[in-house]
């Protein structure tokens, strides 16, 4: 526990990374340097998410993949979640990212977790940008559902599944766009997974958005 609070704090009071351009996994999660920072106060649409006839889950992604195009990255960690990545607040060119993605109406503000958006969201709602101008399903209550429907046919309960490619040991959750066409082949060493966190304690990773 002692090892764990000091660990937090350090994160807590750690300057900001500045880092070249990154990789995107998603609307609301970049790989820097090698680690995977989880954006603060955010919860983005899932790449393989629609919001009524709108692909709102690309659209979020593009948009954070046009958001740090070209421009200086700094991170400002905050502490670790359960999957091992970093939550932090993030900047391009100085502007707070999450910020930037919530008044764009492409995610919403995460207040499970954090208030800091809350008064963008308010913004972007009034103006209905984004997903406040299409019927929408928030994140959370999209991922919840899309697992339960693949529990059930998956092996075990176990819905989560671990690719082998040319790009790697990739998985993919049941939100994933890939998801569907997926084929899991234990004999070449494919596998499923009961959760993201035993996915990457198992040498997967999450699919990057190229």
């Amino acid at each position: 526990m002692r090892k764990a609070i000091i660990i937090a704090i350090a994160l807590l009071f750690a300057p900001q990374i500045l880092f070249p351009e990154p990789r995107i996994l998603d609307g609301d999660t970049l790989e820097l340097g090698g680690v995977i920072y989880r954006l603060n106060g955010i919860d983005a649409p899932e790449q393989g998410q629609r919001c009524g006839d709108w692909n709102c889950g690309s659209a979020a992604t593009d948009a954070l993949v046009d958001i740090v195009k070209g421009r200086d990255i700094a991170c400002t960690p905050r502490a670790k979640d359960a999957y091992g990545r970093v939550i932090a607040t993030c900047f391009a060119d100085g502007r707070d990212i999450g910020a930037d993605m919530v008044d764009k109406g492409l995610a919403w503000a995460f207040r499970r977790y954090s208030d800091a958006y809350v008064r963008q969201e308010r913004s972007a709602r009034a103006r209905g940008r984004g997903i406040w101008a299409t019927p929408a399903i928030a994140p959370w209550d999209y991922r919840k559902n899309r697992w339960q429907a693949a529990a059930q046919s998956a092996p075990d309960g176990c819905p989560i599944k671990g690719n082998i490619s040319r790009n790697g040991r990739i998985y993919h959750a049941p939100w994933s766009p890939w998801y569907a066409r997926t084929r899991i082949s234990p004999e070449k060493g494919e596998r499923w997974f009961c959760s993201e966190a035993e996915a990457l304690a198992a040498g997967w990773r999450a699919p990057y958005w190229d």
